[in-house]
């Protein structure tokens, strides 16, 4: 098998919305290229990067897949990303291991959230952007265009709609010629390259290969303006470009390629192609476009990473200054953690780095790491430091994926994206090296879990397998939580929302062989105090021979919203034993736990220890803690109990034309809205809503948004719950001790 350096690669991360062909797109891009015999399809299963069981019956992408072909001398390597708002996550995982951002966007569906969002992911990691408007075969349901010119006006209508989300820049490299399925009048049969000025036609059966022909003549004047309008932008900015362009009219077609590659590479225009991936129409261009135009891992700035200097200094690598760093020749800026950022060019001679980008769990070949290589070559059996678990790994058998076929290869060289199954202590954004060389390159910042499920094993055999398949599970997916509710003692599983937590349940049933039940988890409601108040607390019991004498006046004091429990003791000259004191505080705190009005735990308040007395016979430690527990109760019929509820930061993203149903919905749900960001005809708005409020809002805001919506909340604080709703709680906690009293 070959073996390509960082030049001849390109990198490619393949996203948009869900549903405009990335996975069909990628796999057209195989079939063209002869990586695989024939055009995979999502609806039938075959397609190469949807190979998931759960992927299958969705016929949706769920997690990043990696597939890869070979297209005049250059590797291209394709990242297939989720489009659908619960999953996207994972498109913004891809952007670290990539150095290009191919955004698809639907002929007839145009801009959507998803594409500005995964817009956003590119341009927060400084990736070259490449629009790619697919489906172009694809019907858009408008009056039947009676010539090749009238097609060309809703593609153009398109062009307009991509200028006005992403600026100016945004500029066609292509024209196509036609639109439509085979049946349309106009259907799509190929492209104009507008840097050639040369037509590019296909047959069905063409198998992606286009034929080189004259420009249409009736498109001929729009794809000179066209042209030149191309030949314009790139040339901005550049002076002598400027001054060749006035003198000539022009740019040579080679110092044409030559600028547009370099202004993509610099983000400073946004190119857009034409394709389907589903007739396979254009993916030669597509190919030859990334070929030419797309910038090798070699021409990306040097990656910037963390060096730990503890590591550093232990492996002789440096020398320790005055404030515990490791020093070191071309070293970058400081952080506050003590850790160096350093530069580390994507280049054969430096020393081994990989980033492992994604992680899955194979029942037969174990766990299998993705990675790229972001500086010099891993060959086969090469041991390497696992920098963040401080362990030695054995990189045996690498391979390169496509999908789910690996073919074995002895060497990766910088730049280059791979594969290894085995590795015993490795994760998903772990980096790994030279052991004298150490370096940490940063994972992508994902949302915490937006919304949580209480999970039940269904039988004991199912309990027995649950952690281990959600152990295994959660490697493969860093957004899914599982742990045990402290207050309400239930297990639950955290994701970005119901279907997230639907798929994981279907992977433990079909993978693991293990039957759950979801159920909304109880909301950790809490009690606690308006006013302060001061009690006495006695307990006396006498039954012959020793008895029972505790004494204690406790004051109660309410404390500010988070602070939790304070106990002081207060008591001067001995009226209570230095030893019955714990007893005292601990009696209180059983108290608080049971709660008062519904059975919830009773927090922020302070006590203090004021008086008491004792018995030198019958006075020990549970006189004292029983003394505690009936002071509490006391000070709680007077101190205003309330109940509180945790209040939730709620951010919600979705199209721009549902801010006034959101808004609503957010009313109605006792939430304050904080602010609200518009961008890119994408709506972010900011809220603070009850939990209570927010158990079922996953699949709300799934149907106020048509599944465009996607949310994140975590807790904010904890605040008093209103009369009305303060009454049904404790009427629901009375009906379920009653419940569990018939029960018993």
């Amino acid at each position: 098998m070959n073996v390509w350096t960082g030049n001849d690669i390109r990198n490619v991360a393949v996203t948009g919305h869900s549903h405009c062909g990335k996975t069909t797109l990628i796999s057209a891009l195989l079939a063209t290229a002869g990586a695989v015999p024939s055009l995979g399809r999502v609806d039938d299963g075959t397609a190469v990067t949807a190979y998931d069981e759960e992927e299958i019956a969705r016929r949706m992408t769920l997690s990043n897949a990696v597939a890869w072909c070979e297209w005049s001398g250059v590797k291209v390597n394709c990242v297939d990303t989720p489009g659908f708002s619960m999953f996207v996550h994972e498109a913004k995982a891809a952007m670290v291991p990539v150095e290009t951002a191919l955004v698809l966007v639907d002929a007839c569906a145009g801009v959507e959230p998803m594409t500005t969002r995964v817009w956003a992911y590119a341009e927060e990691f400084s990736l070259p952007r490449i629009l790619v408007v697919n489906k172009m075969d694809r019907d858009s349901g408008k009056p039947v265009a009676a010539t090749p010119s009238d097609a060309l006006g809703e593609v153009l209508a398109v062009l307009d709609a991509l200028r006005n989300t992403f600026g100016r820049n945004v500029v066609p490299v292509q024209l196509p010629i036609g639109q439509g399925g085979v049946a349309s009048k106009t259907p799509f049969r190929g492209v104009i390259d507008l840097v050639s000025m040369q037509a590019f036609l296909y047959e069905p059966g063409s198998k992606g290969k286009g034929k080189p022909a004259e420009i249409p003549s009736e498109l001929l004047e729009t794809a000179k303006s066209a042209h030149e309008a191309l030949v314009e932008l790139v040339a901005e900015g550049k002076d002598e470009l400027m001054e060749e362009f006035f003198n000539e009219g022009t740019i040579p077609e080679d110092h044409l390629i030559t600028a547009l590659h370099e202004a993509i590479r610099e983000d400073r225009i946004f190119p857009v192609l034409f394709t389907s991936g589903l007739a396979n129409v254009a993916t030669d261009r597509l190919l030859e476009f990334l070929r030419i135009y797309a910038p090798a891992p070699t021409e990306r700035a040097p990656v910037a990473a963390r060096a730990n200097a503890t590591q550093a200094v232990a492996a002789g690598n440096g020398h320790a200054g005055a404030n515990g760093s490791a020093l070191r020749e071309g070293s970058g800026d400081w952080n506050p953690d003590g850790t160096e950022m350093v530069n580390r060019p994507v280049a054969d001679n430096q020393p081994v780095s990989v980033y492992v980008f994604k992680t899955i769990s194979d029942p037969f070949a174990g766990h299998i790491s993705f990675f790229k290589v972001f500086s010099g070559v891993v060959r086969n059996d090469a041991s390497l430091q696992n920098y963040n678990r401080n362990a030695l790994e054995k990189f045996s058998h690498l391979a390169i994926m496509e999908g789910k076929v690996a073919s074995n290869i002895g060497e990766l060289h910088a730049g280059d994206i791979g594969a290894v199954a085995k590795l015993k202590n490795t994760l998903t954004g772990d980096t790994l090296g030279d052991k004298a060389h150490p370096i940490f390159f940063e994972p992508a910042a994902l949302p915490e879990p937006a919304i949580a499920f209480a999970i039940e094993p269904k039988t004991r055999a199912d309990e027995d397998k649950l952690a281990t398949g959600l152990h295994r599970l959660m490697e493969e997916d860093t957004l899914v939580r599982f742990y045990r509710d402290a207050q309400t003692h239930e297990f639950l599983i955290a994701g970005t929302g119901q279907q997230h937590i639907e798929v994981i349940v279907s992977k433990l049933r079909k993978r693991y062989h293990t039957e759950v039940t979801l159920k909304s988890p109880k909301v950790p409601y809490r009690e606690t105090i308006r006013a302060a108040v001061e009690a006495r607390g006695r307990h006396k019991k006498q039954s012959g021979g020793h008895g029972q004498f505790g004494d204690c006046v406790i004051r109660i004091e309410p404390m500010p919203r988070g602070a939790g429990f304070q106990f002081v003791n207060d008591i001067f000259g001995g009226a209570v034993p230095k030893n019955y004191i714990p007893a005292i505080e601990k009696g209180i705190c059983e108290a608080a736990l049971r709660g008062y009005l519904a059975g919830y735990p009773v927090v922020d308040y302070r006590v203090i220890l004021k008086d008491g007395s004792y018995h030198d016979v019958d006075s020990n430690e549970l006189s004292f803690r029983m003394a505690g527990r009936i002071a509490f109760r006391k000070c709680m019929e007077q101190a205003r109990p309330a109940i509180i509820e945790p209040i939730m930061r709620v951010e919600i993203d979705a199209p721009e034309s549902t801010a006034g149903v959101l808004m609503g919905d957010l009313n109605g749900r006792r939430g304050k809205v904080q602010g609200m960001e518009s961008r890119l005809g994408a709506l972010t708005l900011r809220a603070e809503v009850p939990m209570a409020e927010m158990l079922s809002y996953g699949a709300d805001l799934t149907a106020m948004t048509q599944g465009l919506g996607s949310f994140h909340m975590e807790l904010d604080h904890y605040d008093i719950v209103p009369a009305a709703q303060q009454e049904k709680i404790i009427a629901a906690s009375t009906n379920r001790v009653h419940a569990d009293e018939d029960e018993d």
